[in-house]
């Protein structure tokens, strides 16, 4: 039985009405053949260049020093900057409203005016400061923006009452499903709450030189928002826009970087909670051959939603919370560090009151430094297409043993992690990564020849970086 290509069947059915010869037939069949397949890429915005290789921090101005201010945190740039990081993430910097407010300080996310500046934190002066010093220093700064509601007493609830959802009766109403009593939501059917959100975000980025956003809960304003405003604000400069929200579809016209909760899930499921690495394996996979090649994942081990409603990162993670920073910041994606989390902060900060975090030496700051040195000059671990694909090693102990390794021009990068709470002794399938590597973290020396064999103690984990000759 003779098999015919789908395109060719359809052509030689096609000839029956249009009375195309079969010559022509097969000549149409050996263009197609020969014309070359050119992928589009399915992301089409351009990453800011700077990006490609960056990681970021989440500012958190109210908790990080006994004053609160941006002033009072400018002082800590230097540290940031020498721990490697490159995206200030300053968490909602606006005016906070007073009616229904939770507890005595209010929530950064019921914004009562989105073109003012929280007095408690500063004043638009020192915010502009604040930013001129981070590009003096060769860092970049977004903020957090909160599209979906404001509170109960900004001045668009009077003025444009018809920009908000209503309850079944005609009432505002906070948004349906969560907690957030001290907000009301807004209707992304009016074209005038549209333009008016998409002007001050421009305004932002015009008047105080920002370079892009946070969106909170981006997945719950329409995509097409997104995508209009983020070609309006690429007018101004090339910006850098986060999504909090788990999307491809994201990635496309809008965001440069989603979360990726994904991960946190799974590396929480088995530090702690005793599942097996099926579902971690299962993630990797998936972001490999499922997840934009040129999209951004945010990767973390903790944020300020995990802090404030989920525990600590000891809590969430155990006694394999160190090889879980490890694992966050050499998979796939942009690692973050939320603020404190360098420091060992072992507790969740209050939400809605002031709680200041203590900062001393930690190891964690030493961890993160190397791990942010070795992604600002290996080309591996850089973010989206500009780093090296993960390539899973198989090993003979899958469910204790993580191992993969990522490699780009002539960089190579090897993870090794025991994730679990027994010592192993693994061999790894290294047939394809034979070579001499260095260990980021101890500095020794280990040449992998093939059919390797190496001893971990529990939660061990060994970063792997290939010598160059």
């Amino acid at each position: 039985m003779i098999r015919l290509p789908i395109l060719a069947l359809i052509l030689l059915l096609l000839s029956g009405c249009n009375n195309i010869s079969d010559k022509q037939i097969i000549e149409n069949q050996k263009k197609i053949e020969a014309s070359p397949y050119e992928p589009k890429e399915y992301v089409e915005i351009t990453h800011p260049e700077w990006s490609k290789n960056a990681t970021i921090y989440e500012v958190n101005i109210r908790q990080y020093t006994p004053e609160g201010t941006f002033k009072a945190f400018e002082s800590h740039l230097p540290r940031l900057k020498a721990m490697g990081i490159d995206i200030l993430w300053i968490m909602p910097i606006h005016p906070i409203g007073i009616k229904n407010r939770k507890g005595t300080l209010g929530s950064y996310y019921a914004v009562k005016d989105y073109y003012g500046v929280n007095p408690e934190l500063g004043t638009m002066a020192d915010f502009k400061a604040l930013v001129d010093k981070a590009h003096e220093m060769g860092m970049y700064l977004i903020i957090d923006w909160v599209a979906n509601h404001s509170s109960w007493d900004n001045e668009l609830v009077s003025r444009h009452p018809e920009w908000y959802s209503k309850s079944p009766d005609g009432k505002f109403e906070p948004t349906p499903w969560y907690d957030w009593e001290d907000s009301i939501e807004f209707d992304y059917n009016q074209p005038g709450l549209r333009q008016y959100m998409t002007d001050a975000m421009k305004f932002w980025v015009d008047k105080t030189n920002i370079d892009g956003f946070r969106c909170d809960v981006a997945g719950f304003v329409p995509i097409d928002f997104w995508e209009n405003t983020r070609s309006e604000l690429d007018k101004i400069k090339p910006v850098f826009l986060l999504a909090e929200w788990e999307s491809r579809d994201l990635h496309k016209k809008a965001f440069d970087m989603t979360y990726s909760w994904s991960l946190w899930n799974r590396m929480h499921a088995v530090t702690t909670k005793g599942e097996n690495m099926n579902g971690l394996i299962e993630y990797l996979a998936h972001d490999v051959n499922s997840f934009p090649k040129n999209g951004y994942r945010m990767t973390f081990t903790d944020n300020h939603d995990k802090n404030s409603w989920e525990g600590t990162p000891y809590t969430n993670f155990g006694k394999g919370l160190e090889a879980s920073i490890v694992l966050a910041a050499t998979v796939n994606g942009m690692p973050l560090v939320y603020s404190g989390q360098e420091a060992g902060m072992n507790r969740s900060l209050a939400r809605f009151e002031k709680d200041s975090i203590q900062w001393k030496d930690h190891p964690f700051a030493h961890i993160y430094t190397r791990l942010f040195t070795l992604k600002h000059t290996n080309q591996a671990l850089w973010n989206g297409k500009y780093g090296g694909e993960m390539i899973r090693i198989f090993n003979d102990k899958p469910q204790q043993v993580l191992s993969f390794s990522r490699e780009k021009n002539s960089d190579r990068v090897i993870t090794l992690v025991n994730y679990s709470k027994n010592p192993v002794t693994v061999v790894l399938n290294s047939e394809y990564q034979k070579g001499n590597y260095t260990e980021l973290f101890s500095e020794e020396t280990y040449l992998l020849k093939g059919n390797d064999t190496l001893s971990f103690k529990p939660w061990e984990y060994h970063v792997l970086v290939q010598q160059k000759n």
